[in-house]
C-alpha cells in the first residue's frame, strides 16, 4: 500500500459517493426537510452503518450474503420495507416537515438511527465493498486485512465529508423553500416520493 494506491482509491470512492444513490438521496431529503443538522445526523448514522459493511467485507461475511440467495433477499426486502414504511409515514403526516419552526424539536438521535438502519439493510453496500476493496489490495506486501481496513476507513471519511457538504447545501435549499408556503406544503410529497423510489430500487435490485 502506498500513497498512489490510496489516492487512486480515494478518487474512485469520491466519484461513487457523489453519484445519485440511496444514501446521498436520503441525506438530501432529510436536510431539505429538517435542516442541515438533520442531514449531518443522518450522515453520521449512514457512516456508522458503513463500519458494519467494512467489517463484513474484511471478515468475509459479505461473501456469505452474496452466495446465499436467501440471506441476500432477506436483507434486501427488509431494507426496502423500512424505506417504504418511512415513505408511508411521510405521506400521511398532517403537516409539512418545513412547518416546524423549532428545529431543536427535530429528533436528531432518531435520524441517526434511521441512517444506521437504512445503511445496514442495504445489501448492495456490502457487495460494493466486497467488489471494490480487494481490487486495491497489494497481496505481495501481505497484511491484506489491514489494507482493506485502511481503505475502508478512507472511504468512510470521504463519505462523511461529502454527505456533510450535501447537508449544508440542501439545508440552504430548505431555508429557501421555507419562505414559500406553496412549496413548503408539497415537501412531504417530494420526500415521500424519494423514500419510495429508494425503497423500490433496493427491492428490485439484483446481485
Amino acid at each position: 500500500m502506498d500513497i498512489v494506491s490510496i489516492t487512486s482509491f480515494l478518487g474512485v470512492a469520491a466519484l461513487l459517493t457523489v453519484m445519485p444513490g440511496p444514501d446521498n438521496l436520503f441525506v438530501l431529503a432529510q436536510s431539505i426537510s429538517n435542516g442541515r443538522y438533520a442531514g449531518i445526523s443522518t450522515s453520521l448514522g449512514l457512516c456508522t452503518g458503513l463500519l458494519g459493511h467494512i467489517a463484513a467485507a474484511t471478515l468475509g461475511l459479505s461473501a456469505v450474503i452474496y452466495q446465499s440467495a436467501l440471506a441476500f433477499a432477506i436483507v434486501k426486502y427488509a431494507g426496502a420495507a423500512y424505506l417504504l414504511y418511512l415513505a408511508y409515514k411521510t405521506f400521511t403526516a398532517k403537516d409539512s416537515a418545513l412547518a416546524v419552526e423549532n428545529k431543536e424539536a427535530v429528533e436528531y438521535k432518531v435520524l441517526y438511527k434511521k441512517g444506521v438502519i437504512m445503511n445496514l439493510l442495504n445489501p448492495k453496500v456490502s457487495l460494493f465493498f466486497l467488489a471494490l476493496l480487494p481490487q486495491f489490495v497489494n497481496h505481495s506486501t501481505g497484511h491484506a486485512t489491514q489494507q482493506m481496513l485502511v481503505y475502508g476507513a478512507v472511504f468512510l471519511v470521504q463519505a462523511l465529508i461529502i454527505f456533510t457538504l450535501i447537508s449544508l447545501f440542501a439545508g440552504k435549499v430548505g431555508e429557501f423553500l421555507r419562505k414559500s408556503p406553496a412549496l413548503s406544503k408539497r415537501l412531504n410529497l417530494v420526500q415521500g416520493s424519494i423514500f419510495t423510489l429508494i425503497g423500490l430500487k433496493i427491492a428490485f435490485s439484483e446481485k
